[in-house]
């Protein structure tokens, strides 16, 4: 203000003034617009210096990644003030609108003159970063893995020792009692495969030892990476046990899980076992920070950028349950996060969840197209196989407030090849035990829509049944929109009925049998959830395959006919592919999936317009 009525009181003086000589007014003229410019850049240059010191000073870190993360506005290392009257008022709102416009300018004038940050500089910053921090740049979608500090070194093993015997230790360290029998049936099979293999491999001399069984199948393995994967499937089970995690800490399992990760790259299914116990670990808060400062974070943050699906939703995973800032959820072994994987500003407002039926798995089933391949033949361990998903590539890009989980667990068409021999887990039981890990991961808190296939459709009716029959269960049936069924057996399959291929039906696991059409829990199950889904008004959409399936190389069967498919609601539409590909489209523009995002649209249209 003092500077513009300067410049009108010299302006009049010279408009009122007495002309002067030519000389002296040419000079004079010079004079004023020497002390008008050099007042203004003097002043402008203190305000813009002020503003840039202040700016310096409360901000931490400046980076594009930052810039993106709205939900978390900016990341600080310092905590910010909790005086509420620091944070409103007019001069607050004025210095921080100014302060972004500093900051666009800081980072323009850093692209034009200096470049992206030097090494040094991220390695500065990684080291002032504290947990909150890390973890948040790790679930930011373009953060620079430069953030990251390398984990620490590793402890040397001991001498004349090995991993596989440092994990044999490990899982003997464990509690053994008081476990239920599928964790003591993978303990003991693990430690006596490894007891065998060490006493042989220290002899000099390899033998099958134990029941040997799990070897007659593929001989070309070496035996120590076998066992080694006894030893991590059986710590994947302790690790579910909140005090045994405690012992896995304290016994060095971190380092030693890491030292493995390393030795595995090239095991994919190595490294998913070892992720599925890191990712139980980070369900307990208190063992976050032992989590980071080992040096999982920088781990993770890779591996979640990875183009194969399953590796990166394992460390989407283990980095949500880190991330109690601003994921409330918790989400245990088989349940993962297809979208958003990453922070995101996108308010989320629906969730579709989606349930594989026998021998299906959490990702391969979605695969965007599948060969005519044996319904009992395993996928290849390729990991090409699994990067086409069509519920992360195209659901969520064309519905991007979705959070869309898929769910995962263990099954068998038969008892002779079960992974665990002691495990009958029926219908009702495993319904229950997703409901409880599907409750812990916030579903029920938006609506909800159900996409299943074939026996995984029977577990969503149970659950509903079950989730209608408890009060804090209450919010899943109020918040369900609506049912996909692809090729479910309400009535019955047939696929019970053929035990002629010894190898695989000759001993059928309680899941098939419980598939019969004579299964009187299967019929009651039927008629309880039709009543109760005409009574809720649940919206249903259902397809149906007709042509038949090939199990193994003798039987050509019809899995799921037209009659049994048939829920008795909504709309039965049948397609001309097998049971397999019923719920994998070809691509995008097909049928199947374009009925389906439809279906979807339409059950959540009032939620998402909100």
């Amino acid at each position: 203000m003092s500077l513009a009525a300067y410049c009108v009181i010299c302006c009049r003086r010279m408009g009122t003034s007495t002309p002067p000589p030519k000389s002296s007014t040419y000079w004079r003229d010079i004079r004023n617009i020497i002390k008008f410019t050099g007042s203004l850049i003097l002043g402008g240059s203190l305000f813009i210096t002020y503003e840039v010191l202040a700016l310096k000073k409360s901000l931490t870190l400046d980076t594009q990644v930052i810039e993106r993360e709205k939900m978390k506005s900016y990341i600080y290392v310092h905590t910010v003030s909790l005086d509420k009257t620091e944070n409103h008022g007019i001069t607050y709102q004025a210095r921080k609108e100014l302060h972004k416009a500093v900051r666009k300018v800081l980072a323009t004038s850093a692209r034009i003159f200096r470049g992206p940050f030097a090494d040094y500089q991220y390695r500065i910053i990684a080291q002032a970063c504290d947990m909150r921090t890390l973890t948040g740049l790790a679930r930011s979608k373009d953060s620079d893995l430069r953030f990251f500090l390398r984990p620490p070194p590793l402890p040397s093993l001991k001498e004349d020792s090995s991993t596989e015997e440092e994990l044999r230790h490990l899982l003997a360290s464990l509690p053994q009692t008081d476990l239920d029998e599928c964790i003591q049936c993978f303990t003991a099979l693990a430690l006596s495969e490894s007891s065998q293999s060490l006493a042989a491999q220290k002899g000099g001399l390899w033998c099958f030892g134990g029941n040997g069984l799990p070897y007659a199948e593929s001989f070309g393995e070496v035996p120590s990476a076998t066992v080694e994967m006894f030893c991590l499937e059986a710590l994947v089970k302790h690790s579910e046990i909140p005090t045994h995690c405690d012992k896995i800490e304290a016994n060095g399992g971190l380092q030693l899980l890491q030292r493995l990760y390393q030795l595995h790259k090239d095991c994919p299914k190595v490294q998913r076992n070892i992720m599925r116990i890191l990712g139980n670990m980070a369900l307990n808060e208190h063992l976050h920070s032992t989590i980071v400062r080992s040096g999982w974070v920088s781990i993770l943050a890779e591996a979640i950028k990875s183009q194969h699906i399953m590796e990166a939703s394992h460390a989407a995973r283990t980095l949500a349950n880190l991330d109690r800032e601003t994921v409330p959820d918790k989400y245990h072994d088989g349940v993962y996060v297809l979208h958003p994987q990453y922070r995101t500003s996108q308010p989320i407002k629906a969730d579709v969840l989606f349930i594989h039926g026998l021998m299906g798995a959490a990702f391969k089933t979605w695969r965007q197209q599948d060969n005519d391949q044996d319904l009992t033949e395993k996928v290849s361990e390729d990991e090409t196989k699994y990067t086409t998903c069509w519920p992360k590539s195209w659901l969520a890009r064309d519905c991007p407030a979705l959070r869309i989980i898929s769910v995962e667990y263990d099954t068998s068409l038969s008892d002779w090849r079960a992974r665990c021999p002691t495990e009958r887990k029926s219908i009702a039981f495993r319904s229950n035990e997703l409901l409880r890990k599907l409750r812990a991961a916030g579903v029920g808190d938006r609506p909800v829509v159900w996409v299943s296939h074939s026996m995984g459709g029977l577990l969503v009716k149970k659950m509903l049944l079950e989730a209608s029959k408890r009060p804090e269960m209450n919010t899943i049936i109020n918040n369900t929109r609506g049912i996909i069924f692809y090729s479910v057996p309400h009535h019955g399959s047939h696929l019970a009925e053929y035990s002629v291929n010894i190898r695989y039906l000759l001993f059928p696991s309680l899941e098939v049998k419980e598939l019969s059409k004579d299964s009187p829990a299967l019929k009651t199950l039927q008629d309880d959830f039709l009543e109760f889904a005409k009574d809720k008004n649940f919206q249903v959409l259902s397809f149906v395959e007709t042509l038949p399936t090939y199990i193994g190389s003798m039987i050509k069967l019809h899995v799921v006919p037209l009659d049994s498919a048939d829920l008795g609601l909504g709309d039965l539409i049948p397609v001309d592919v097998n049971h397999l590909n019923i719920c994998k489209p070809k691509k995008k523009d097909a049928f199947l999936y374009q009925r389906t995002l439809q279906f979807i649209r339409d059950a959540l249209a009032k939620d998402l317009e909100n």
